[in-house]
This record gives structure tokens, C-alpha cells and sequence, in this order.
């Protein structure tokens, strides 16, 4: 008996047994309720919150410049 192919087909027959069995239909189940829940939050992408995480640092960095830049007119003002 081949080894590799043995548990091929051992793992085949489990997920031909989940893809037939309740669990399947539980799992989907659950998924939506999840994805239901979860589209009532005010939630955002990991995507979404990477990109305004770089938004806000150029801001920052902006206002920074801009402030040094205040600090430096009113120095030559007085």
C-alpha cells in the first residue's frame, strides 16, 4: 500500500464526508451570522485601516512642517 496515496484518499473521504454532512450546513450557518453581526459594526478592512494609517502620518508630518514653518515666521516677526 502506498503511503502518500493512502492518506489521500483518507483525507478525500473526510472532506467528501464533511462536504455530506450537517457540520457543512452548521459552518455556513455560523459564517453568515458572523458576516450578518459583523456588517452591523462599523468595522473597516485591514486594507482600509493600513491606508488611513499612511494618510494620517503624511498629515502629521505636513502639520509638523507647518508648524516649524509658523514658529520660524513668527521668530523672524518679533
Amino acid at each position: 500500500m502506498n503511503k502518500p496515496n493512502f492518506f489521500d484518499d483518507i483525507q478525500a473521504k473526510i472532506n467528501q464526508a464533511i462536504e455530506h454532512s450537517p457540520a457543512k450546513d452548521i459552518e455556513k450557518n455560523v459564517k453568515a451570522m458572523l458576516s450578518q453581526g459583523f456588517s452591523k459594526l462599523d468595522l473597516v478592512t485591514r486594507e482600509e485601516f493600513d491606508v488611513q494609517t499612511q494618510v494620517l502620518a503624511a498629515t502629521r508630518a505636513k502639520l509638523e512642517a507647518l508648524e516649524a514653518r509658523v514658529a520660524e515666521l513668527e521668530a523672524k516677526r518679533q
